[in-house]
């Protein structure tokens, strides 16, 4: 896994030892970048955006914003083994300065009483396949309104998921690549 844009192009992206961490594959993220950058449903780019990355893991999706140009970058993840790959991969960046990292769960993230109201241009929403309560997370990002006006959710998905999101969000584009499955809503 490498780093397909931006400043650090090319740069190898650490990943974990286990099984339990499922990374975002490079022809997906290239995808995903190559709509916001282009697609005419939507007005967001990740230069000078304030991202979110949810159950971030190693966090490729992240480091490609940053590297990219977003202007901070905001990790959830809660497992150990991850965590430890995740802060190597940004270490190795020397970035810092564009990074917050939060080592909690998705859940508790945004169900904190000590949640600070800030806003995200973009909010990458990757659980694992099995997690079926993806939309308490949509539901609680829309409550408590943390996604820009003219921001979006991007959510990625097994292309066999058969879960409804939510109709709390307008989905702009929904594409098929491989096994995955990226919604793209606001």
């Amino acid at each position: 896994m490498r780093i397909i844009g931006g400043i650090f192009k090319g740069r190898k992206i650490f990943q974990p030892n286990d099984k339990e961490t499922r990374p975002l594959r490079d022809l997906v993220k290239e995808s995903i970048f190559n709509l916001i950058a282009h697609s005419s449903k939507f007005n967001c780019r990740v230069e000078n955006s304030n991202i979110l990355d949810l159950f971030c893991g190693v966090g490729s999706f992240g480091i490609e914003c940053v590297s990219r140009n977003a202007k901070k970058v905001t990790f959830i993840e809660n497992y150990k083994n991850t965590l430890k790959v995740l802060k190597k991969n940004i270490l190795s960046l020397n970035v810092k300065d564009k990074i917050k990292i939060n080592e909690q769960s998705c859940f508790e993230f945004l169900n904190s009483k000590n949640f600070i109201e800030e806003k995200f241009d973009i909010i990458f929403l990757d659980p694992p396949y099995r997690e079926e309560k993806i939309n308490i997370l949509i539901d609680k990002i829309k409550e408590k309104k943390i996604l820009s006006k003219n921001g979006i959710l991007i959510i990625h998905r097994h292309k066999k998921d058969h879960i409804k999101i939510t109709n709390k969000i307008k989905i702009l584009e929904e594409r098929n690549y491989g096994i995955s499955k990226i919604i793209i809503g606001n």
